[in-house]
Protein backbone atom coordinates (compact mmCIF):
# COMPACT_ATOMS: atom_id res chain seq x y z
CA UNK A 1 0.00 0.00 0.00
CA UNK A 2 1.76 3.37 -1.63
CA UNK A 3 -1.07 5.56 0.25
CA UNK A 4 -2.28 6.39 3.93
CA UNK A 5 -5.66 5.72 5.12
CA UNK A 6 -6.47 6.40 8.49
CA UNK A 7 -7.71 3.34 10.42
CA UNK A 8 -11.64 4.92 10.59
CA UNK A 9 -11.31 5.77 6.59
CA UNK A 10 -13.36 3.07 4.71
CA UNK A 11 -12.27 1.80 1.38
CA UNK A 12 -14.62 -0.27 -0.33
CA UNK A 13 -12.83 -2.90 -2.74
CA UNK A 14 -12.32 -1.64 -6.19
CA UNK A 15 -11.24 1.80 -5.28
CA UNK A 16 -8.24 2.71 -7.51
CA UNK A 17 -5.55 5.01 -5.32
CA UNK A 18 -2.41 6.69 -6.31
CA UNK A 19 0.56 7.04 -4.86
CA UNK A 20 1.59 9.19 -1.43
CA UNK A 21 -2.28 10.26 -1.40
CA UNK A 22 -3.58 10.99 2.63
CA UNK A 23 -7.31 10.08 3.28
CA UNK A 24 -8.38 11.10 6.86
CA UNK A 25 -10.51 9.97 9.60
CA UNK A 26 -14.07 8.81 9.01
CA UNK A 27 -14.02 8.95 5.15
CA UNK A 28 -15.53 7.09 2.67
CA UNK A 29 -14.15 5.79 -1.06
CA UNK A 30 -16.79 4.10 -2.95
CA UNK A 31 -16.39 0.97 -5.35
CA UNK A 32 -14.90 2.21 -8.41
CA UNK A 33 -13.75 5.30 -7.57
CA UNK A 34 -10.59 6.67 -8.60
CA UNK A 35 -7.96 8.80 -6.58
CA UNK A 36 -4.72 10.07 -8.44
CA UNK A 37 -1.62 10.53 -6.74
CA UNK A 38 -0.68 13.00 -3.97
CA UNK A 39 -4.24 13.84 -2.65
CA UNK A 40 -5.41 14.83 0.57
CA UNK A 41 -9.00 13.53 1.25
CA UNK A 42 -10.01 15.36 4.69
CA UNK A 43 -11.82 14.26 7.66
CA UNK A 44 -15.86 12.78 7.14
CA UNK A 45 -15.14 12.63 3.19
CA UNK A 46 -18.07 10.83 1.13
CA UNK A 47 -16.48 10.12 -2.59
CA UNK A 48 -19.41 8.31 -4.41
CA UNK A 49 -18.93 5.38 -7.06
CA UNK A 50 -16.64 5.88 -10.24
CA UNK A 51 -15.77 9.41 -8.96
CA UNK A 52 -12.55 10.49 -10.30
CA UNK A 53 -10.08 12.76 -8.51
CA UNK A 54 -6.63 13.77 -10.87
CA UNK A 55 -3.25 13.99 -9.04
CA UNK A 56 -2.52 16.48 -6.48
CA UNK A 57 -6.47 17.19 -5.76
CA UNK A 58 -7.27 18.28 -2.08
CA UNK A 59 -10.21 17.61 -0.74
CA UNK A 60 -11.14 19.74 2.69
CA UNK A 61 -13.69 18.37 5.44
CA UNK A 62 -17.27 17.17 5.03
CA UNK A 63 -17.43 16.98 0.96
CA UNK A 64 -19.43 14.87 -0.95
CA UNK A 65 -18.34 13.78 -4.20
CA UNK A 66 -20.96 12.53 -5.85
CA UNK A 67 -20.99 9.75 -9.39
CA UNK A 68 -20.94 12.17 -11.97
CA UNK A 69 -18.10 14.37 -11.45
CA UNK A 70 -14.66 14.38 -12.28
CA UNK A 71 -11.70 16.70 -10.90
CA UNK A 72 -8.51 17.02 -12.99
CA UNK A 73 -5.42 17.30 -11.35
CA UNK A 74 -4.45 20.41 -8.49
CA UNK A 75 -8.55 20.91 -8.25
CA UNK A 76 -9.21 22.58 -4.56
CA UNK A 77 -12.48 21.33 -2.80
CA UNK A 78 -12.97 23.59 0.32
CA UNK A 79 -14.63 22.61 3.49
CA UNK A 80 -18.46 21.33 3.16
CA UNK A 81 -18.60 22.25 -0.30
CA UNK A 82 -20.95 20.18 -2.26
CA UNK A 83 -21.53 18.79 -5.72
CA UNK A 84 -25.35 17.98 -7.17
CA UNK A 85 -25.85 15.08 -9.19
CA UNK A 86 -29.65 15.25 -10.25
CA UNK A 87 -31.38 18.17 -11.49
CA UNK A 88 -34.63 17.12 -9.96
CA UNK A 89 -34.31 14.73 -7.33
CA UNK A 90 -37.54 12.98 -5.87
CA UNK A 91 -36.96 10.36 -3.32
CA UNK A 92 -39.53 8.50 -4.38
CA UNK A 93 -38.13 8.87 -8.40
CA UNK A 94 -34.82 6.83 -8.93
CA UNK A 95 -32.43 8.37 -11.02
CA UNK A 96 -29.18 6.89 -10.58
CA UNK A 97 -28.88 6.04 -14.18
CA UNK A 98 -29.31 9.70 -15.21
CA UNK A 99 -26.70 11.38 -12.92
CA UNK A 100 -25.24 14.57 -14.73
CA UNK A 101 -21.84 14.74 -15.32
CA UNK A 102 -20.21 17.95 -13.52
CA UNK A 103 -16.29 18.46 -14.37
CA UNK A 104 -14.05 21.31 -12.49
CA UNK A 105 -10.80 21.74 -14.98
CA UNK A 106 -7.04 22.15 -13.82
CA UNK A 107 -6.32 23.87 -11.03
CA UNK A 108 -9.48 25.39 -10.00
CA UNK A 109 -10.48 26.43 -6.39
CA UNK A 110 -14.05 25.84 -4.74
CA UNK A 111 -14.57 27.68 -1.66
CA UNK A 112 -16.29 26.81 1.82
CA UNK A 113 -19.90 25.76 1.45
CA UNK A 114 -20.53 26.66 -2.14
CA UNK A 115 -22.50 24.33 -4.18
CA UNK A 116 -22.54 23.47 -7.93
CA UNK A 117 -25.29 22.43 -9.59
CA UNK A 118 -24.77 19.32 -11.59
CA UNK A 119 -23.76 20.05 -15.48
CA UNK A 120 -22.14 23.42 -14.39
CA UNK A 121 -18.46 22.54 -15.27
CA UNK A 122 -15.85 24.52 -13.58
CA UNK A 123 -13.12 26.10 -16.31
CA UNK A 124 -9.30 25.54 -15.62
CA UNK A 125 -7.86 27.67 -12.67
CA UNK A 126 -11.59 29.08 -11.76
CA UNK A 127 -12.28 30.30 -8.41
CA UNK A 128 -15.62 29.97 -6.72
CA UNK A 129 -15.93 31.86 -4.02
CA UNK A 130 -17.11 30.55 -0.21
CA UNK A 131 -20.77 30.42 -0.36
CA UNK A 132 -21.37 30.82 -3.55
CA UNK A 133 -24.44 28.30 -5.55
CA UNK A 134 -22.89 27.85 -9.20
CA UNK A 135 -26.15 27.46 -11.61
CA UNK A 136 -23.92 27.86 -15.14
CA UNK A 137 -20.62 27.08 -16.81
CA UNK A 138 -17.48 28.92 -15.23
CA UNK A 139 -15.14 29.85 -17.82
CA UNK A 140 -11.56 29.38 -17.20
CA UNK A 141 -9.40 31.58 -14.32
CA UNK A 142 -13.51 33.66 -13.78
CA UNK A 143 -13.61 34.46 -10.34
CA UNK A 144 -17.50 33.99 -9.29
CA UNK A 145 -19.74 34.87 -6.19
CA UNK A 146 -23.12 34.87 -4.64
CA UNK A 147 -26.36 33.03 -4.99
CA UNK A 148 -26.49 32.41 -7.75
CA UNK A 149 -22.96 33.09 -8.48
CA UNK A 150 -21.80 35.93 -10.70
CA UNK A 151 -18.64 36.79 -11.99
CA UNK A 152 -16.72 39.67 -10.58
CA UNK A 153 -13.26 39.13 -12.01
CA UNK A 154 -10.36 37.00 -13.25
CA UNK A 155 -8.01 35.42 -11.39
CA UNK A 156 -4.12 34.17 -12.33
CA UNK A 157 -3.05 30.65 -11.75
CA UNK A 158 -2.32 31.55 -8.61
CA UNK A 159 -5.43 32.75 -7.05
CA UNK A 160 -4.65 36.41 -7.24
CA UNK A 161 -6.92 38.94 -8.82
CA UNK A 162 -6.43 39.97 -12.51
CA UNK A 163 -6.17 43.97 -13.00
CA UNK A 164 -6.31 44.31 -17.12
CA UNK A 165 -4.92 47.13 -18.32
CA UNK A 166 -5.85 49.31 -21.87
CA UNK A 167 -4.06 46.80 -23.72
CA UNK A 168 -5.72 43.97 -22.26
CA UNK A 169 -2.75 42.45 -20.59
CA UNK A 170 -1.93 41.74 -16.74
CA UNK A 171 0.51 40.27 -14.50
CA UNK A 172 -0.16 38.12 -11.66
CA UNK A 173 1.39 40.00 -8.49
CA UNK A 174 3.18 36.61 -7.16
CA UNK A 175 4.33 34.55 -9.78
CA UNK A 176 4.46 37.61 -12.27
CA UNK A 177 3.04 35.26 -14.75
CA UNK A 178 1.40 37.60 -17.61
CA UNK A 179 -2.31 37.16 -19.28
CA UNK A 180 -4.28 38.88 -22.30
CA UNK A 181 -8.09 38.82 -22.34
CA UNK A 182 -9.50 38.69 -25.60
CA UNK A 183 -13.02 37.91 -26.39
CA UNK A 184 -13.65 37.64 -22.77
CA UNK A 185 -11.21 34.46 -22.52
CA UNK A 186 -8.04 34.70 -20.09
CA UNK A 187 -4.79 33.23 -21.70
CA UNK A 188 -1.77 32.85 -19.86
CA UNK A 189 1.40 33.99 -22.04
CA UNK A 190 4.19 31.57 -21.68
Amino acid sequence: MKYFAHPTAVIDEGCTIGDDTKIWHFSHLMPSCTLGQHCNIGQNVVISPKVVLGNNVKVQNNVSIYTGVICEDDVFLGPSMVFTNVMNPRSAVIRRERYTKTVVRKGASIGANATIVCGNDIGAYAFVGAGAVVTKEIPAYALVVGNPSKQIGWVSEYGHRLTFDQNNMAECQESHQKYTLENNVVSRIE
